[in-house]
C-alpha cells in the first residue's frame, strides 16, 4: 500500500450498531471493499479439555442464546467469558476472608 493508499478515506461507513453493520454486508459484496481490509490478530482459547455441565431454566437459557447471537458467538463461549471475567474481578478485590482471620 502506497501513501496515496494510506490517506484516502475509506467506502465502508461508520455503523451506529451491529444491525445496521448486518444489513450493508448483506445488501453489499465485500469483494468490492478487499483492498479496506487489514490481516487481525485471533487468539484462540487453548487446553479447553475439561468441561463442566450446568442446569439453567428454559427462560434464562433463552436469553443467554440470543445475547451470544447477538454478539456473533455460541452460549459457551459467552458464558466462558463471564467466568473468566468474574475470575479476574475476584482476583483484584481484597480478600475479605483473610482479613477476617486475622482480627479473631
Amino acid at each position: 500500500m502506497n501513501m496515496k493508499e494510506a490517506s484516502k478515506p475509506s467506502r465502508i461507513p461508520e455503523f451506529a450498531s451491529i444491525q445496521e453493520e448486518a444489513q450493508f454486508w448483506d445488501t453489499h459484496s465485500t469483494a468490492d471493499y478487499e483492498d479496506e481490509f487489514k490481516p487481525v490478530q485471533v487468539r484462540f482459547a487453548k487446553n479447553l479439555s475439561q468441561g463442566i455441565t450446568i442446569r439453567l431454566d428454559t427462560v434464562t437459557l433463552d436469553k443467554v442464546r440470543a445475547l451470544a447471537k447477538s454478539k456473533g458467538m455460541g452460549p459457551p463461549t459467552l458464558i466462558r467469558m463471564w467466568v473468566l471475567e468474574r475470575l479476574q474481578q475476584d482476583e483484584a478485590l481484597p480478600r475479605v476472608d483473610a482479613a477476617r482471620k486475622r482480627k479473631a
